[in-house]
């Protein structure tokens, strides 16, 4: 997130026939004096350590995301609402094929992960990064403690099926549930590119996906959480069990998202916004569940569309490209033109860089107050 002193512009004013007149210079530099405290003060914020707490922020005001019905016949049905949800960073899918009943029953399997004695989690699931069980520390979360989560691939597999001998583990209902996002999350990404376009792009470098399934456990309440540990994505995808807001980070600062029953909330990730080149706004970590302040226990389900952990992809903007002929005429042999695929002027405004670096350094360093791309934007 870019700092408040980089978004800082001064106020202007207008002087009508009967006010007093501008201000002299020494006037002038006073106002200077107080930018530069202001600027003080922010990079000062910038760098409090995140187990430090601060003011509670002001609740931000609930919006209803972009509703886009769902048709993965058509890859340019995200087209038309291109406008709006690329400068929010989220939208909602409704008409998609997940039934609501595989939802609830992924739920329920995934909060009895929470019932395992800390012993069982850990022997229970992988540890291979960033795959398996994360207890969390109090720097996860600002008020509440620690947040307390689970990572799984598309096949949610664990280490024993047998957590005790009497308990039986079965994440059957997750997995299927997992499944059926991806492939909604796969159609989504397609889309996207194409209204990008850098589909073709993608095609070219025949980069993989690969998708995590991310079970965090919250408490409802008016407290101040983040999602625990960062990973970057392309695309996260929420399905909306019941009427329940989220807390979503985004570029312009933190926004209070309400997405209606049953639809699937999409938020844009890092890795998406790099591949537009800064044209698609962000969501920074993934969307937190929040729920009125009667201390129930829920959990939030994120399916990440991402890319292998062990790849060797390099990350870059993809600028748009524009074919053009060789030659203005057929050659002596009567041959077609040729065609040639010319990249636009358009400038890069992110350096290249290794997405196995960027996400391990994501990962376990935790960024909280600081957008982890800033580091790549060419000044």
């Amino acid at each position: 997130m870019a700092s408040s002193a980089e978004n800082h512009q001064p106020h202007s004013a207008t002087y009508g026939a009967t006010t007093a007149p501008p201000p002299t210079p020494a006037a002038q530099t006073n106002c200077l004096s107080t930018n530069d405290a202001a600027d003080t003060l922010s990079h000062f914020l910038h760098r409090l350590p995140p187990s430090l707490s601060l003011p509670p922020r002001l609740s931000p005001r609930t919006t209803c995301p972009p509703s886009i019905s769902f048709s993965p016949q058509n890859t340019s049905f995200l087209d038309p609402y291109l406008s709006s949800f690329s400068q929010l960073g989220f939208f909602q899918l409704t008409n998609h094929p997940i039934p609501s009943q595989l939802a609830l029953s992924a739920e329920s399997e995934s909060l009895s992960l929470f019932n395992l004695s800390k012993t069982q989690k850990h022997q229970s699931f992988s540890n291979t990064w960033p795959l398996g069980y994360d207890e969390g520390d109090d720097n996860n979360n600002m008020e509440g403690g620690p947040i307390e989560s689970f990572c799984f691939d598309s096949s949610c597999s664990t280490e024993s099926t047998e957590v005790t001998s009497s308990t039986q583990l079965s994440l059957a209902s997750l997995q299927k549930f997992t499944s059926e996002l991806e492939k909604v999350g796969t159609d989504v990404v397609e889309a996207l590119s194409s209204a990008m376009g850098f589909s073709k792009r993608l095609k070219e470098k025949d980069i993989q996906f690969s998708s995590l399934m991310w079970v965090s456990e919250g408490v409802a309440g008016n407290k101040q959480m983040i999602s625990g540990r960062f990973y970057p994505y392309i695309i996260a995808l929420q399905y909306q069990i019941t009427c329940r807001k989220y807390s979503v980070l985004t570029d312009s600062g933190w926004s209070s998202v309400s997405p209606q029953v049953d639809s699937v909330l999409v938020t844009v990730g890092d890795i998406a916004q790099v591949w537009s080149n800064g044209k698609l706004k962000k969501v920074r970590g993934r969307p937190v569940a929040t729920s009125g302040n009667d201390n129930s226990r829920f959990i939030t389900m994120s399916l990440l569309v991402t890319l292998p952990t062990d790849t060797t992809v390099t990350i870059s903007p993809f600028l748009p490209v524009i074919s053009s002929h060789a030659n203005d005429s057929a050659n002596d042999e009567g041959q077609e033109n040729d065609k040639v695929d010319k990249v636009t002027q358009e400038k890069m405004i992110f350096d290249t860089f290794s997405f196995e670096d960027y996400a391990w350094r994501v990962y376990h360093e935790r960024f909280l107050f600081k957008d982890p791309l800033d580091r790549y934007l060419i000044k």
